[in-house]
């Protein structure tokens, strides 16, 4: 398959590109650096991503940002952040998608488990994760030509725990999170919120 990896210059999304390396062809998307550059705050820059790839088998993305912070602290600026890059340029991934990915593909966003698992200082992302969540479910009931959309919720990282400078404990490596987008991209799935934990 042609895969499309937007934010394969991640951390997520390199260890995604290892697990995926090998069996198909993938394209790799960066934000500020590289051949192929997107800003998914921005639908003009997806609209000329897609332009410039052409046809593709898959669009996966491990990308999108979103504030942390405690509610008394957030402006309206920071959940536009998240409104606007992590959902609304996850969403249109999908919307511009359509016409791109070919016939019995798939789209593979990312959400987290703040979504459902709360905690200080997570609500702006928690609202970003949890529109996702509800985004898949019922946008695996219109997708035209046997398309399929899942997202990857996964907890905290522990490399990103880990240049956060926060305790590790409770995270889960990267190399564990990426087998659930191998399962959404290499399976049949459709409409599911897919937890990291269980794969």
């Amino acid at each position: 398959m042609k895969i499309l990896l937007v934010g394969a210059s991640g951390t997520l999304g390199g260890a995604v590109a290892l697990a995926l390396a090998g069996r198909h062809e993938l394209v790799p998307v960066r934000h500020r650096a590289g051949p192929l550059r997107v800003d998914l705050g921005e639908p003009e820059s997806i609209r000329a991503l897609y332009r410039q790839v052409g046809a593709v088998d898959a669009v996966v993305s491990t990308a999108g940002v979103a504030r942390y912070g405690p509610l008394p602290q957030l402006a309206d600026a920071d959940f536009e952040l998240g409104l606007r890059n992590k959902l609304m340029g996850q969403i249109n991934l999908v919307r511009l998608g359509l016409e791109v990915v070919r016939e019995g593909g798939s789209f593979t966003l990312s959400g987290g488990s703040l979504a459902r698992e709360p905690m200080p200082g997570g609500c702006a992302i928690g609202l970003a994760n949890a529109g996702l969540e509800g985004f898949v479910r019922s946008a695996a009931l219109d997708l035209p030509r046997g398309l399929r959309v899942n997202v990857v919720s996964p907890p905290w990282v522990t490399e990103t725990l880990i240049a956060m400078g926060r305790d590790p404990v409770g995270g889960l490596p990267a190399v564990r999170v990426a087998r659930a987008y191998v399962a959404s991209v290499e399976g049949t799935l459709t409409g599911e919120v897919l937890d990291p934990r269980r794969f």
